[in-house]
């Protein structure tokens, strides 16, 4: 036991080691990395890392009527992929994960029954990219819940030198001056019973403020703290990650919300050993109840792949902040919805009527399609949602020529609630339900995602259809400052040129 117990200690100084590095990430695929082969996306000279997605096709309801997922509710891919946008880069295929895009967005879904902490609806559509399918979108909205504990943070802040390069568009703010906004932003959200410790990494590992109760003058110190972090050097920070667990333990807040947060731009340099190892002992300090999340900025060498690996299986979520406005909205706007889970260990299940449906295919959700023993097993580590948040799910559907009556679908959601208690919601989707403005917008997102990531099922997606509905949408559009941008980011792309050309349909229905 205690050799085992030191093999996966040096396993996570040896990542940590990759969570620190400075240097360019080589994208070596090769039995040295442990199995875990992504190449890079180069562009303009800089290496991004992203897992490869490989999209789902269609599955004949009469061989496969049922689809299984973890939920959660992770916005990386869209920042990821607005920052690419925004500085003319091509947009990496495998950097966009559809159902990120999608929820993104707020959407006003319906409130879940009383003593539920997860509401769901479902809506039907025409299919815009496809005129003979139909798309079915399933509605999940968390109840607004109060912390019923207090807040023990501890922010692992990388402070190695590339945390000093400028953010695009914000002229002389460097990316860890971003990651300070951000958190003081979050600061400014906490009461007098939270606390906060600062550990950083570069060329070591520092504890820099040890757990401080968010009062008023606690909030001067932890400011005071976090204004004085410079970057500097190369990044040898071995036990960064360990530090930070162990400052977590020491202050565990009982009943309440325990969470390392590391805020980093991922610049790695280092193979790594065994991730294997590295997602045994994150899940383990998970079940402890310390939970992990993860906040990207910059954009340049890019480990987009571990965030979200560590982040997964850390019962936490993974943000990227590539802009003030981005800061705000993850430690401001959705403070509790990122920081505070209301569902852990959600999944969904949807099982088809094979008198109504041919075939189906679950747009996004590539990396988080689980069997139906895991949905079955309530001991299965799936995903976590937040209070008050909303999670999207969309399906496009081949239905059966003689239009036979009878549901759609029956759809499950799966969760285990505050109380540790498992929870089930279910809803018999007939055919009837009305699109709305908010179903609208998300089928533009999907649209736009289908089109960057060049997916063979886009049909007649295009980028000029994606802005003529957004334009029908009118003051829908006008209301929300997310979705103008949104707007603004297609505009930029069909600008571009880069994403023209328009793919033969492919994958219209099972076979």
């Amino acid at each position: 036991m205690k050799k085992l117990i030191i093999s996966v200690l040096l396993c996570v100084v040896t990542v940590i080691a990759v969570l620190c590095g400075c240097g360019r990430f080589n994208g070596s695929t090769d039995e040295g990395s442990g199995g875990y082969a992504t190449a890079p996306w180069i562009a303009d000279g800089e290496n991004y890392a992203y897992d490869s997605v490989v999209e789902q096709g269609f599955s004949d309801v009469g061989e496969t009527p049922s689809s299984y997922f973890s939920l959660d509710r992770n916005t990386a891919g869209y920042s990821l992929v607005r920052a690419q946008i925004k500085q003319g880069l091509a947009v990496s295929p495998d950097s966009v994960r559809l159902e990120e895009m999608v929820n993104y967005f707020d959407y006003d879904y319906p409130a879940p029954a009383d003593g539920e902490a997860v509401g769901v609806s479902a809506y039907l559509s025409d299919c815009p990219w496809n005129g003979e399918h139909k798309l079915m979108t399933v509605g999940i909205r968390t109840e607004e819940a109060v912390a019923s504990g207090d807040a023990n943070y501890v922010l692992l802040v990388d402070v190695s030198g590339s945390m000093g390069s400028y953010v695009y568009g914000y002229e002389g703010m460097s990316r860890l001056e971003l990651v300070k906004y951000g958190a003081n932003k979050l600061v400014d959200g906490l009461g007098d019973g939270d606390r906060v410790s600062v550990v950083t990494y570069a060329s070591g590992v520092e504890t820099v403020l040890e757990s401080t109760a968010a009062t008023e003058s606690g909030k001067t110190e932890i400011r005071g703290a976090l204004s004085r972090l410079t970057a500097y050097g190369s990044t040898s920070g071995s036990d960064g990650l360990q530090r930070a667990y162990e400052q977590a333990e020491a202050h565990r807040a009982e009943g309440g919300n325990n969470r390392v947060i590391i805020l980093t731009d991922g610049d790695f340099n280092v193979g790594i050993s065994d991730l294997d190892q590295l997602t045994e002992f994150i899940q383990d300090k998970a079940k402890s109840g310390i939970a992990l999340s993860v906040v990207g900025v910059g954009l340049g060498n890019t480990r987009d792949d571990l965030m979200q690996t560590l982040a997964l299986n850390g019962n936490g979520n993974y943000s990227y902040i590539d802009t003030q406005l981005e800061a705000e909205k993850v430690f401001t706007e959705e403070l509790a919805g990122t920081l505070y889970t209301v569902a852990s260990d959600a999944k969904a299940g949807v099982t088809f009527n094979a008198d109504a449906v041919s075939s189906y295919r679950l747009l996004g959700y590539d990396m988080k399609t689980i069997s139906e023993d895991d949905f079955d097993n309530p001991e299965k580590d799936t995903g976590e949602i937040g209070s008050n948040l909303c999670v999207t799910v969309m399906y496009e559907l081949e239905l059966v020529d003689s239009g036979a009556g009878g549901p759609l679908a029956d759809v499950a959601v799966r969760y285990r609630d505050a109380g540790n208690v498992n929870r089930e919601v279910t809803l018999a989707v007939d055919g009837d339900e009305a699109c709305t403005d908010d179903t609208r917008f998300a089928a533009c997102v999907a649209e736009f995602a289908l089109v960057l990531r060049q997916s063979q099922y886009r049909g007649s997606a295009s980028l000029g259809s994606v802005l003529a509905r957004l334009d029908d949408l009118g003051d829908y559009i006008a209301g929300d400052m997310y979705r103008q941008e949104f707007r603004e980011i297609v505009s930029l792309a069909k600008e571009s040129g880069l994403y023209d050309t328009v793919a033969e349909p492919g994958g219209a229905s099972a076979g």
